[in-house]
């Protein structure tokens, strides 16, 4: 049955409607936006749901075990916290294991695809292939035995596995092989991102020029910046048109640096991630990140047998992408309408994926995230119905 939808304000990717009527079929398709009457009663904000690019699980489960339940149950939580779209993210593993994890991550997206999947969960559209074409000396968690140096027949092997779901690719571009991957990667329509490297300047600038997009949680696992020898870091910040992403917690990046960073990339390269791992949305205690007991206190997550040696290596985040556009306002100062932005348009750009999702237009689903007058993320909406 049709139905409307009234709000003080409607928030797109390249304007803002105030008192808009929406008005959506019975299969939850937007099929009208309309200017409304300023003495419309609602004072509800509305921005399209999120798209997650990066994250490896949550509520308990890792998108590595590569199960039917584990993947319904990230994709549930994930939406309950304004997430209409996601690219489970893989972690370094052998690689029989990583193959195996991508064929069952394959067969969610497969099922998603062909509408064999709740009302209530996010839709996974591709795999983030995080590792294991990385650098030794930026692994953060990523294990050192199965860490390996790019090669392109490899990729094809895991790409099969994926029944070509791999959609971007985190990559070292400093690592011997990794330019070639880089431009096979780009040829095969995968978008590439630079990222647990340790690139001086130019082998970042190589990397762009190869095809690489984007950078994979700026700042974190990265070559420190340096006023002598900038580093990749230094490239991802001053290069316009690099998208970048950032874990925004408050705990992987400094407020401070959250606002050199957004103004560095802007509100048009920007992209909000989580990177959250299997203990989001749990109870503080002891949780595994691929191969890698993590233990989670105080809203971190460290690696656990570090701790035991005196170190605090993080391992993943808690956070949740509610809390990213929130905590984005908080550090910045930023409206809402630039943070739910850099958390469905930017990265719904960055993949190619503008004319489907990331946004709120006529003959899409109506995938809304509600907030009210104070800013506070009320419900969501995956077409039209609200998420449980």
């Amino acid at each position: 049955m049709p139905q409307t939808i009234t709000a003080r304000r409607l928030i797109t990717a390249t304007d803002t409607i105030d008192y808009p009527v929406l008005t959506l079929d019975a299969e939850g398709i937007l099929t009208s936006i309309e200017p409304g009457q300023a003495h419309s009663t609602s004072d509800a904000l509305l921005t399209s749901t999120f798209f997650d690019i990066h994250t490896h699980g949550g509520a308990g489960h890792d998108v590595m075990e590569g199960t039917s339940e584990a993947l319904d149950t990230v994709s549930r939580f994930v939406a309950s916290h304004g997430v209409g779209h996601f690219l489970p993210t893989t972690v370094t593993a052998s690689i029989d294991k990583t193959l195996t994890s991508l064929d069952g991550i394959a067969n969610a997206i497969d099922r998603a695809a062909t509408g064999d999947w709740s009302p209530h969960q996010a839709l996974p559209v591709g795999i983030h292939l995080e590792g294991p074409f990385i650098s030794h000396a930026k692994r953060g968690v990523h294990p050192p035995d199965n860490i390996l140096p790019p090669d392109v027949a490899l990729f094809d092997r895991f790409q099969q596995a994926a029944r070509g779901h791999i959609r971007l690719i985190t990559i070292a571009p400093e690592v011997p092989g990794a330019l070639d991957l880089i431009h096979h990667c780009v040829q095969n329509d995968v978008r590439v991102s630079l990222g647990h490297t340790n690139a001086t300047c130019e082998e970042a600038h190589a990397g762009i020029a190869a095809g690489a997009r984007s950078a994979t949680h700026t700042f974190n696992a990265m070559r420190p910046l340096d006023h002598r020898e900038p580093g990749v870091l230094g490239i991802v910040l001053d290069e316009q048109d690099l998208f970048a992403e950032l874990i925004c917690d408050g705990v992987h990046v400094a407020p401070e640096l959250v606002r050199l960073w957004l103004k560095a990339k802007g509100p048009r390269r920007g992209i909000l991630v989580t990177d959250a791992m299997s203990a989001a949305g749990m109870p503080e205690g002891i949780y595994t990140l691929g191969t890698f007991e993590v233990k989670v206190a105080n809203g971190r997550a460290f690696l656990a047998d570090d701790l035991t040696r005196g170190k605090t290596t993080l391992a993943g985040s808690v956070l949740t992408l509610d809390r990213a556009v929130e905590n984005l306002q908080r550090f910045t100062g930023a409206s809402l309408e630039v943070a739910a932005n850099l958390a469905s348009r930017n990265p719904a750009s960055l993949m190619g994926l503008s004319e489907t999702i990331g946004d709120a237009a006529i003959g899409r689903p109506a995938n809304l995230n509600i907030y009210n007058a104070e800013g506070k993320l009320q419900s969501t909406l995956l077409h039209g119905r609200p998420v449980a």
